[in-house]
């Protein structure tokens, strides 16, 4: 049974609400610095208060000080206003003529930590502990985890049912994405928590290190004899899994660990059929598109060639496997400056554009995996190679804060 309960959320106004949100805070300084510029209302200034703070090491005690200031102060301005009750919230993004709707509540960290919440990628220490330090500092979740379960009718329904009324905020970002947010009626909280009783599990699509976050946030809780309260809960949207959309995620490579291209393509052939082609992204699954050398290549696996296991027969895991690893001389894909990821919505001349630069000597473009296959691995218990999934459009943050540590 997964677990998704109300909360008293703290949001923006109307009139602020489009000032307010940001993007997800793993964006780049410079660029979260740009989007903050000139707005003091921004999001950002709570969840990256590195950005007032020049100079100042961003995993440094005065940069989370900094962001509980500013979230007591958006909150004494009246720029974060506690919701009366404990509700849920809807959340649709239409991008282009995709569109997704969630469910906005809290999940249980003893779910996640018992494995009813599944998981799909490693975490790093290092992230895990200073967004831990970040979430104590705030006492809050001012950025929600992404979850998916498998599409329920009965969800569904509640879900149509409660979007045809009028939204709360509805405003389209700079990047031409559209953002609906409602608030649930009180009355149809109890409807919604028994829905998901029929849910036996959430999977995290995106937000793994919050996640671990709130585990570790909770467990230093309880080392200190406190009682869990609203510790035990993490902010969530939850879509339902027939909704969302995976886009690809490429591979460039610094140097061809000392081969030229005509070794490589000779080299390439134990594990791969290679053909010249005028198509620069593959087709099928196991396939594989190359750009080296100023010409398109695609690759097709050979049968037998990887492991017919839900992560051997992932294509990132087969290009590791065969080519990355053992040819390029790629260790650890997740560590290796050599290596490096471009997402899908950059195109084929982004791929293009870095090798002819001389900035990369190949690139591979590769088809996504679909969400089955993710489900799939988490529910063997595995985890997928690094940037295997590109869930597109982000969360935005800031639409409704949980905040766990009383007024």
């Amino acid at each position: 049974m997964a677990l998704l309960k109300p909360f008293e959320g703290l949001r923006p106004p109307r009139e602020l609400v489009r000032r307010l949100v940001a993007p997800p805070y793993d964006v780049p300084t410079e660029e979260v610095r740009h989007h903050a510029k000139g707005n003091e209302v921004s999001i950002l200034r709570v969840s990256r208060p590195e950005i007032d703070l020049l100079g100042v090491d961003e995993h440094a005690d005065q940069v989370h000080e900094r962001g509980r200031s500013n979230l007591q102060m958006f909150q004494a301005r009246g720029w974060l206003r506690r919701e009366p009750r404990p509700c849920y919230y809807l959340y649709r993004q239409r991008m282009g003529t995709h569109v997704q709707v969630g469910l906005v509540g809290c999940a249980s960290v003893d779910e996640y930590d018992a494995g009813t919440i599944k998981k799909h990628e490693l975490t790093r220490p290092d992230r895990e502990e200073n967004r831990t330090r970040h979430l104590e500092a705030l006492a809050a979740h001012e950025e929600p985890v992404f979850l998916t379960y498998r599409a329920h009718h009965r969800i569904d329904a509640l879900v149509a049912e409660h979007t045809r009324g009028v939204p709360e905020y509805d405003f389209t970002t700079e990047d031409g994405i559209e953002h609906t947010f409602w608030v649930v009626p009180e009355e149809a909280n109890a409807r919604i928590a028994e829905a998901f009783h029929d849910i036996p599990h959430f999977y995290i699509a995106d937000g793994h290190h919050r996640s671990a976050a709130a585990s570790r946030a909770l467990a230093n809780q309880r080392a200190r004899g406190e009682e869990d309260g609203e510790h035990g809960l993490f902010l969530v949207v939850a879509f339902p899994h027939d909704q969302l959309r995976i886009l690809d995620y490429h591979r460039v490579v610094k140097d061809l660990n000392g081969r030229s291209p005509e070794q490589l393509l000779t080299a390439l052939q134990r594990a791969f059929v290679v053909e010249p082609s005028a198509r620069k992204k593959p087709s099928r699954p196991h396939d594989f598109g190359m750009y080296l050398d100023k010409r398109w290549y695609t690759l097709t696996a050979r049968p037998g060639s990887f492991e017919q296991t839900p992560t051997g027969a992932l294509d990132a895991s087969i290009l590791q496997e065969n080519l990355l690893g053992p040819l390029l001389g790629m260790g650890d894909p997740r560590t290796d400056p050599r290596l490096q990821f471009v997402g899908g919505g950059r195109g084929m001349a982004e791929l293009e554009r870095r090798v002819d630069s001389g900035e990369h000597q190949v690139a591979f473009s590769m088809l996504p995996p679909r969400l089955e296959e993710l489900m799939a691995i988490a529910d063997a218990g595995k985890t997928m190679p690094p940037k295997s999934t590109c869930f597109e459009p982000k969360l935005l943050s800031g639409l409704v804060v949980h905040a766990f540590g009383g007024e």
